[in-house]
């Protein structure tokens, strides 16, 4: 081999090492695939209902109403370069930075665990929800009871020790609590250092009543009476109802569950035997706000089957960006829209209201 022939063999190899480092070196990124899809109105998913109804007739639904997930990457996941280069390739795939999952001030156990808790939280939305409109709709007869609660209390406060979080606040000053809204107003009638009662069945010992005297302290911004607390509704359903999945999280799967509820305590079938999906999260009154990760939630869907894919409106121009063949993306931005929606679906009558890609919530 000659000298030239040599250097240029040993310049090949190097240059083939050096690409070989550069797409095998870690870069700071995860990635979002689609997740699985679950029926919130399977009778037996890993040996139980998903949606389980205690001290209540339920009623048998057909068709599907699936919550959607998105598969993401662990934090502790060292992501080569070409895998990012892939990724960003692929369109059932979505390359983010890894501080967007993950931030850097938190574990990925913290993060897990506010996923588990926003999830939690969700189907509390859901029930409420759905609860209110069965209520309304003459399908239950008993209403949910909303108890005003001790959500949190501050560190070194007036009143730390003396409330805790899941107290019930049942007066102030005499005054019925019926609001949340209730609790700051009967505090800020008092300047500070002045005294609060406060009447409480205490979350350690249900069914009775404390009275407790807390003096009030001036708030450092403007100086108004506070204790310390901040207020929150704890929901009493008339009957039990459980939800049972594992390991999911995050707050988008609460629409598809309060959808699912109503489906199970309702005659007939909200569905008409479609295999229907979606996502958004949920709040009391039946709001439906957006989530994260759409486009691999309507790739999960239609591969699961789905043929409509209920959408948050503010998540609609993303939607349609990337949208599955076969799929019809509805729009919606509550409850009451995606009951609307599914008569029409379920009946073959009527117009869908379809994302497009100038969609804008209202």
């Amino acid at each position: 081999m000659s000298r030239r022939s040599a250097t240029l063999a040993v310049s090949g190899l190097l240059l083939i090492a050096m690409v070989f480092a550069v797409l095998t070196t870690a870069v700071p990124y995860g990635e979002l695939s689609p997740g699985p899809t679950v029926n919130t109105l399977s009778p037996n998913y890993q040996g139980k209902p998903v949606i389980e109804v205690e001290g209540h007739e339920t009623f048998p639904a057909s068709g599907h109403l699936n919550m959607t997930t998105v598969s993401v990457t662990s934090k502790s996941f060292d992501m080569p370069l070409f895998q990012a280069f892939i990724g960003w390739a692929k369109d059932d795939a979505d390359v983010v930075k890894k501080n967007d999952l993950y931030p850097d001030d938190k574990t990925e156990k913290q993060v897990e665990e506010e996923n588990a808790e926003e999830f939690t939280s969700s189907q509390q939305h859901a029930k409420v929800a759905a609860f209110d409109y069965l209520y309304a709709n003459g399908l239950i007869s008993q209403p949910v009871t909303r108890h005003i609660i001790v959500k949190t209390v501050s560190k070194d406060m007036p009143a730390t020790g003396k409330l805790h979080a899941g107290d019930i606040i049942l007066s102030i000053d005499g005054t019925p609590i019926k609001t949340t809204g209730d609790v700051g107003a009967a505090i800020t009638k008092h300047k500070a250092g002045e005294t609060v009662r406060f009447v409480v069945d205490p979350e350690d010992a249900r069914g009775t009543q404390r009275t407790i005297d807390i003096t009030t302290t001036a708030a450092p911004q403007d100086g108004h009476a506070v204790v310390g607390i901040t207020p929150g509704v704890l929901p009493e359903f008339p009957f039990k109802v459980t939800i049972h999945l594992e390991d999911v999280g995050g707050p988008s799967a609460g629409l598809m569950f309060a959808l699912g509820i109503v489906d199970i305590l309702s005659p007939g079938d909200l569905t008409g035997g479609k295999f229907v999906a979606g996502t958004g999260t949920i709040d009391d009154d039946g709001g439906v706000g957006p989530i994260g990760g759409v486009q691999m939630k309507t790739i999960a869907a239609q591969r699961a089957g789905a043929k409509y894919f209920l959408t948050p409106a503010d998540n609609c121009s993303e939607a349609v960006k990337n949208k599955p063949g076969g799929l019809t993306l509805v729009r919606v931005e509550s409850l009451n829209d995606a009951l609307n929606a599914l008569k029409v679906i379920s009946s073959g009558q009527g117009t869908l209201t379809e994302c497009t890609a100038d969609t804008h919530n209202g």
